[in-house]
């Protein structure tokens, strides 16, 4: 309790709500909802007195207060029924003295192991408490409770920030996090601020945002700056022109969660709705207040726009912080287009990320292999200090042979140029003396005058002549250094020429490769194509097979049936004629012994089984007279069988037809 008279309150309302709201609730339960509703309706009365506006406030103000205290009492019902109402509460904003319990609520962060580690924490050495301790005076400078150097803000602060960045060590100490740690230390104990710092770092996203490469501040940026486009294209377009980076804003929003940009109350109903929704409610204060600002930050120029974002926006809500949060919630957010910004940006960084490990790769190859053309250079220059190699020893004596023909010709042609020079100064005294004796007998004679001006021009050309000499010599000397030039040239030319021909035959090759692939692949293609149609036509013929053995099964079921029929026809007409077919068969057994005897007569007689007709080696048995049936035409069928000889063809035809004569009258069918 005696951290700071702010935290009093808090951490009373922390240990002790539950049991200074007991009474209340049981009293104002059931009347709490109604004298919200009739403090609403007497709030317009408050024009009429101010002793009524005093009573309707403070009767707010206690309704308000039982409200939040059913809610941290109910609050897994809360979350899981109400959860619309809930987050419309924490947009009007929380308590001030529910602050501290509903941050850690909201946070999931009452009972946490890591707790029971702080007091441990606290005893060890951090490698960031020289960081720490540099920034902790520039933490919230203004305000009572951190004020000093040694106060008590400061030191539970430092032990806050101590302790996390032995929890976390890959991310440590950013100064950003104090901003938030402080804001939850006017709040809470110092243990309560850990834990609930702890879990925004490990579930608000903040520990990507803090970590040394601040990969997840890029994309919150990438992000904003997609927004900004969208919905604000001509605020967008004037910052580009003027270089105004949208770092150079809204980096410190979302690090300090606008804690360092805000006054601090606005800021808090910020945090509030921050501990309960996320990121998303920065990316919207932000356009929010871009947006309210469009007109005049489009007038300015960098200079004067980085002068409003310091001191003209900071200061534009404090009497309404209800206004920039309706403001706020206007602003279109899509979450949907905010994950595909994020693949988007993975996907850019995954890019970026694979070119710099190609560069850095890149240069380390080429410093390996400056350091192995220099140990090279060192091993080549030992190597020709002591004795060539063999194998360039034919390149050192013909490079030897240009270097020495290059020297004597620079030797000749300096000689001459010696020589010409000697000459010329030989000449220039004999015509120095001859015009000195000249000018002695001017008056002599005119033709000697003549004479002289004639040998003074020819002194000048031939002066005129050594130096065209010497010109020519000095482009011989170019002409010469020209053609090595063009050999050298004329090698890399070659050299250049086999592998363009190494290149072009690689090519060439390659595309007979690519020829007998796609050759290849269209064989396939057609052999592929083949056997689909021969398995199409196999399908189809199986299918053609199986109608016809459908219709030849229909076809025999019909013939089994027809069958039925007609064995239970014959069955009921065999019954009904069985007394007729034995009188027929009795006269046809006597017709058949009278031609019996008439062969026998007629030919050679045989005998026979006992009882059974034989005709000329046709045998005629008695079982075969009795297959006697009816067809289902009612037409009696009587079967002839064992001809054992077709000698007697005629006779067997007469027979025959005799018998059908004879029982013509019988409809017999014979077979």
């Amino acid at each position: 309790i005696s951290y700071a008279p702010a935290l009093t309150t808090t951490v009373l309302c922390h240990h002790n709500v539950r049991h200074l709201l007991s009474c209340r609730l049981l009293e104002a339960d059931s009347k709490s909802m109604r004298s919200m509703s009739g403090s609403r309706r007497n709030s317009g009365s408050s024009l009429v007195s101010s002793s009524s506006a005093s009573s309707n406030l403070s009767h707010l103000e206690e309704d308000t207060w039982i409200l939040w205290g059913r809610i941290v009492n109910e609050w897994e019902e809360w979350r899981r029924k109400k959860d619309k109402l809930l987050k419309e509460l924490i947009r009007k904003g929380i308590p001030h003295h529910f602050r501290a319990i509903v941050w850690q609520l909201l946070g999931n962060a009452t009972d946490m192991p890591v707790k029971n580690q702080y007091s441990e924490l606290l005893k060890m050495s951090s490698p960031c408490e020289k960081l720490i301790r540099r920034d902790i005076a520039r933490t919230y400078p203004e305000h009572e409770f951190f004020k000093g150097q040694d106060s008590l803000g400061q030191e539970v602060l430092f032990n806050v920030m101590k302790a996390y960045s032995l929890v976390d060590r890959e991310v440590g100490y950013c100064q950003g996090s104090a901003f938030i740690v402080g804001l939850l230390l006017m709040q809470m104990p110092e243990e309560e601020a850990f834990c609930v710092f702890v879990r925004l770092m490990q579930e608000y996203r903040l520990r990507e945002l803090f970590k040394p490469s601040m990969a997840e501040l890029g994309l919150c940026i990438y992000q904003f700056e997609y927004l900004l486009q969208e919905q604000l294209p001509e605020l967008n377009v004037h910052f580009r022109s003027q270089s105004f980076h949208t770092s150079m804003y809204a980096s410190s929003w979302f690090l300090t969660l606008f804690l360092t940009f805000l006054p601090l109350p606005v800021a808090t109903r910020i945090f509030d709705i921050f501990m309960y929704e996320g990121l998303e409610i920065i990316f919207r204060v932000g356009l929010a207040i871009l947006q309210y600002n469009q007109t005049d930050l489009i007038q300015l120029d960098m200079e004067g726009m980085s002068q409003h974002f310091q001191k003209v926006i900071p200061h534009q809500f404090d009497s309404c912080p209800d206004k920039l949060i309706l403001r706020a919630y206007q602003v279109k957010y899509n979450p949907k287009r905010m994950k595909k910004l994020e693949k988007e940006y993975t996907t850019i960084k995954n890019k970026e990320m694979e070119e710099q490990i190609e560069i850095k790769r890149l240069r380390t190859e080429n410093r390996l292999l400056k350091q192995r053309i220099e140990t090279l250079e060192k091993v080549r220059k030992q190597r020709s200090s002591c004795l060539p190699e063999e194998n360039n020893m034919a390149a050192l004596q013909e490079e030897v042979k240009q270097m020495k023909l290059r020297e004597l010709e620079t030797l000749r042609s300096f000689r001459e140029m010696q020589d010409s020079v000697t000459e010329l100064n030989t000449r220039w005294q004999v015509k120095h003396k001859f015009t000195q004796s000249c000018r002695r007998h001017w008056k002599e004679s005119p033709k000697k005058n003549a004479m002289n001006e004639l040998q003074d021009k020819l002194m000048t050309v031939r002066l005129r002549e050594a130096q065209a000499q010497a010109e020519l010599r000095e482009v011989k000397l170019r002409a010469l250094q020209q053609e090595s030039q063009n050999q050298i040239h004329s090698k890399l030319i070659g050299r250049h020429e086999q592998e363009r021909s190494a290149l072009q035959d690689r090519l060439q090759m390659v595309a007979n490769q690519n020829k007998a692939l796609q050759a290849q692949l269209n064989e396939m293609k057609r052999k592929q194509a083949e056997s689909d149609c021969k398995s199409k036509e196999e399908v189809m013929a199986v299918r053609l097979r199986e109608a016809d053995s459908m219709a030849v099964m229909a076809e025999l079921r019909q013939k089994i049936a027809e069958l039925e029929i007609q064995k239970e026809e014959g069955l009921i007409q065999g019954q009904l004629n069985h007394s007729d077919s034995r009188q027929y068969i009795n006269h046809l057994r006597d017709q058949i012994a009278e031609l019996r005897n008439e062969v026998r007569r007629g030919g050679n007689p045989r005998e026979g089984h006992a009882g059974s007709p034989y005709f000329a080696d046709f045998h005629l048995s008695r079982p075969d007279l009795e297959r006697i049936y009816r067809d289902k035409r009612g037409i009696t069928v009587f079967i002839v069988s064992g001809f054992q000889n077709k000698s007697c063809t005629n006779l067997y035809i007469q027979l025959l037809k005799l018998t059908l004569s004879i029982v013509a009258q019988k409809s017999f069918y014979w077979c």
